[in-house]
């Protein structure tokens, strides 16, 4: 379930100002140690430790490979790759251009691939508004599969 909580737009400048939009609750982020504590409770032979120590080397080696100019797919998660945030107005010519003036450096992108696609998120995440004067879950909830309320509106589908 994806709880989320509902903001205005308050970017004067922006041309959806002052209108709702909900925002995901994110409640705690699960690092490698995590990931692998969780991959090792689902009938591996392997430890946390060993799960751990994969990961680890996977993380490292998709930068060096990243760094070599190259794009990682994680079949049904993600095609990593890299990309240039460029520095705004840009040079006049391609002779004036030089990095240390016109570039504010690289950024991670990355893009769901496989099973891990908008189309199956849509279908399969249940989402729930969050109060956050309680903090629970209030009314009921949209998915693209059946709820505990009985609502199911696929999320591409939500007002």
């Amino acid at each position: 379930m994806i709880r989320y909580i509902v903001r205005q737009n308050s970017n004067p400048k922006s041309e959806t100002f002052g209108k709702y939009y909900a925002y995901p609750v994110i409640e705690e982020t699960v690092d490698l140690d995590g990931l692998a504590a969780h991959m090792a409770e689902h009938n591996t032979p392997f430890s946390k430790g060993a799960i751990k120590g994969i990961l680890t080397d996977m993380v490292t080696c998709i930068k060096h490979i990243l760094l070599e100019g190259k794009n990682v797919k994680i079949n049904d998660l993600a095609i990593f790759s890299l990309g240039i945030r460029n520095k705004k107005g840009g040079s006049d010519s391609e002779g004036e251009f030089n990095p240390s003036r016109n570039v504010d450096g690289v950024r991670l992108r990355a893009r769901s691939t496989g099973v891990l696609n908008n189309a199956n998120l849509n279908l399969d995440a249940d989402l729930k508004k969050w109060d956050t004067t309680r903090g629970t879950t209030s009314g009921s909830s949209s998915s693209g599969s059946s709820s505990s309320s009985g609502t199911t509106t696929p999320i591409d589908e939500m007002p």
